[in-house]
C-alpha cells in the first residue's frame, strides 16, 4: 500500500488541484486516482483534508444533453413538491425534512 504525499495548506505544487478547482476549470478528474492530500490544521479538531488531482490527467466535462437537462428538471420539480399537502412550494425541500 502506497501512501499519498501530504502538503500543508496553500503549499501544494503547481499541477495539482482539488475537485472543486478542477471543476471550476471546466474539467473532471476522469477516474484518475487521488494524487496527493492537502491538510489544513485546526485548533481543536483534526486537520481538514482535501484530496488533490493532477490537472494534466483531467478530462473535459461532458456536455449537458437535452435528455439530461429534462431529467434534472423533473428531479428538481419532484423535490419541490411538499409530501404532506402535495403543493409546489417554490424551492427544493431539504432531504432532512422528509424527502
Amino acid at each position: 500500500m502506497s501512501t499519498l504525499p501530504v502538503y500543508r495548506w496553500r503549499l501544494a505544487p503547481e499541477g495539482l488541484a482539488t475537485f472543486r478547482q478542477v471543476r471550476a476549470m471546466g474539467l473532471r478528474p476522469g477516474g484518475q486516482p487521488v494524487a496527493a492530500q492537502l491538510e489544513r490544521p485546526r485548533r481543536r479538531r483534526g486537520p481538514l483534508v482535501a484530496y488533490l488531482y493532477r490537472i494534466d490527467r483531467a478530462k473535459p466535462v461532458r456536455p449537458m444533453t437535452a435528455a439530461k437537462r429534462a431529467a434534472l428538471d423533473r428531479a428538481n420539480a419532484a423535490r419541490r413538491i411538499c409530501p404532506e399537502c402535495r403543493r409546489d412550494v417554490g424551492y427544493r425541500i431539504p432531504l432532512s425534512l422528509g424527502m
